[in-house]
C-alpha cells in the first residue's frame, strides 16, 4: 500500500512583517490548502503553532504553521508529529526555493537542507533524518549569496507574487494525488506544466 501524507507543514516566519515575504511561500500555500477545504488555523500552544485539521478530497490530515522562527522551527513540527504518532514519511513539508524561479513549484523526496535554514532545524529536531517529502515554492535568486537573507525576507514584486502564486495553485491541483501515495504520479503532473512567464 502506498505511504500517504497525513502532515503539511508550511514553512515561514510569524507576524505581519514578515506575511507577504517570498520566505513565507509555505504559510501561502497551506493557508490556500485551508480555504479550500473552508478549514480555519487555530492557536496550538502545545505544538508551538497553528494548526488545521483537514478534509479535502476524502483525505484527512494535518496542516501545520509553526510560530517559532523559522530556523527554530523544527520543535513545532517534531512535537506535533511524535504526538499523533505520525512518521517522518508520512509528512510533506513546503517551503520557499531559491534554485526555482518565481512560477515553479517542484516535489522532492528527502535530500539535504540546502542551506534553508527551516529544513536545516526540522532535520535536526529530527535527529539527522531528512526522509520527509517536500514541496519546493520557487522565489528566485538575487544573484549574491550575501544577498540571500536580505532577499527573502523582502516583498517579492507584484508579478513574481501572481507568478509564485499560479505555481500553488497548479501544485494544489496535484496534491491530493500526492496525499494519497501516488507520489511519482503527481510529481509527473506537476513537474510537466510550462512555467508561466
Amino acid at each position: 500500500m502506498a505511504t500517504q501524507i497525513d502532515l503539511i507543514v508550511g514553512l515561514g516566519n510569524p507576524g505581519p512583517a514578515y506575511e507577504k515575504t517570498r520566505h513565507n511561500a509555505g504559510f501561502w500555500l497551506v493557508d490556500t490548502y485551508a480555504q479550500r477545504c473552508q478549514g480555519l488555523f487555530k492557536p496550538a500552544p502545545r505544538f508551538l503553532g497553528e494548526t488545521c485539521k483537514t478534509l479535502l478530497d476524502g483525505h484527512r490530515g494535518w496542516l501545520l504553521k509553526p510560530a517559532t522562527y523559522m530556523n527554530r522551527c523544527g520543535q513545532s513540527v517534531t512535537s506535533l508529529a511524535k504526538y499523533y504518532r505520525i512518521p517522518i514519511e508520512r509528512i510533506l513539508v513546503v517551503h520557499d526555493e531559491l534554485d526555482l524561479p518565481p512560477g515553479v513549484a517542484r516535489f522532492k523526496k528527502g535530500g539535504g537542507h540546502g542551506g534553508h535554514n527551516g529544513l536545516r532545524d526540522i532535520i535536526k529536531a529530527f535527529g539527522g533524518n531528512n526522509a520527509f517529502m517536500r514541496l519546493r515554492i520557487g522565489i528566485g535568486h538575487p544573484g549574491q549569496s550575501d544577498q540571500v537573507a536580505d532577499f527573502v525576507l523582502d516583498d517579492p514584486s507584484r508579478r513574481e507574487r501572481e507568478l509564485i502564486l499560479d505555481a500553488i495553485d497548479e501544485a494544489m491541483d496535484v496534491l491530493p494525488q500526492f496525499l494519497d501515495g501516488e507520489f511519482e504520479k503527481a510529481m509527473n503532473r506537476l513537474h510537466s506544466k510550462k512555467p508561466a512567464t
